[in-house]
């Protein structure tokens, strides 16, 4: 997050002179924050709303290079979203890999509509989150399981070990993970670490055997077993149909 912050530390330097001169008023906050406003509310039905209104004012000048200047936006945005997000109750090893990615993927843009383009899914992605986990309504020590289970998608998960986490006996963690959550925990593991898949699949270069790997799949082999048996394709597949964040 410090990056972001350096930017924002760097607009500083620009002149109120040199805006009154152009006539530039800064974007309105209440612009700004209805889209953190939704972001952490999960409120999707309000994103094409939002997307749409035309902001009331400029954004401040991070770079006399264009695109630079907007790259840099993106950041600050990005950064925003992340605590908007996690504010709403996305778990934070979540919100700063879905930012990560998103700040990688912007230095490769070369132009400003990719980044525009950029920027307007990762608000709908942040807010869809946040949604979808606002939804679900779990009881604290689920929670607490989710969470653990989160953070450790690349190391080994067992029973034993979220249980010991969350202050449950495995049998009775068991019993109201499946109750709740709709699934074993083992079926929960696999399914997120597909899903996590699925994101380095699209926002990253790594290749199948290291995606594999780090998300602790016993061998390459098994990973795309388990990933065509959540997408019913292979990773490969999956990699070529939706490889391109933005187009």
């Amino acid at each position: 997050m410090r990056k972001a912050e350096d930017f924002l530390e760097a607009y500083r330097g620009y002149s109120i002179f040199e805006r009154r001169e152009l006539a530039q008023p800064h974007m309105s906050y209440a612009y700004e924050k209805e889209k953190y406003r939704v972001i952490r509310e999960g409120r999707v039905e309000l994103m094409d709303s939002v997307t749409q209104l035309p902001p009331d004012g400029t954004e401040g000048v991070l770079s006399r290079d264009a695109l630079r200047h907007q790259k840099n936006m993106l950041i600050a945005a990005i950064t925003i979203f992340t605590r908007s997000a996690m504010d709403g109750g996305l778990p934070e090893e979540l919100a700063y890999a879905m930012s990560d990615s998103y700040i990688l993927k912007g230095e490769e843009c070369t132009s400003i509509e990719e980044l525009n383009r950029l920027s307007n899914r990762a608000f709908r992605e942040y807010t869809c989150a946040v949604a979808a986990r606002k939804k679900q309504g779990y009881s604290c020590k689920i929670e607490a399981a989710l969470h653990y289970i989160t953070i450790h998608l690349h190391e080994k998960v067992t029973l034993e070990a979220v249980a010991e986490a969350v202050g449950l006996s495995s049998c009775h963690l068991s019993r109201i993970f499946k109750k709740e959550v709709g699934m074993s925990m083992v079926d929960y593991v696999q399914k997120e670490r597909v899903e996590a898949a699925k994101h380095m699949l699209t926002h990253s270069d790594e290749t199948l055997s290291a995606i594999s790997q780090y998300l602790y799949f016993s061998t390459q082999s098994y990973f795309i077993r388990i990933f065509k048996k959540y997408t019913g394709m292979t990773p490969g597949q999956y990699r070529k149909g939706y490889g391109k964040l933005i187009s």
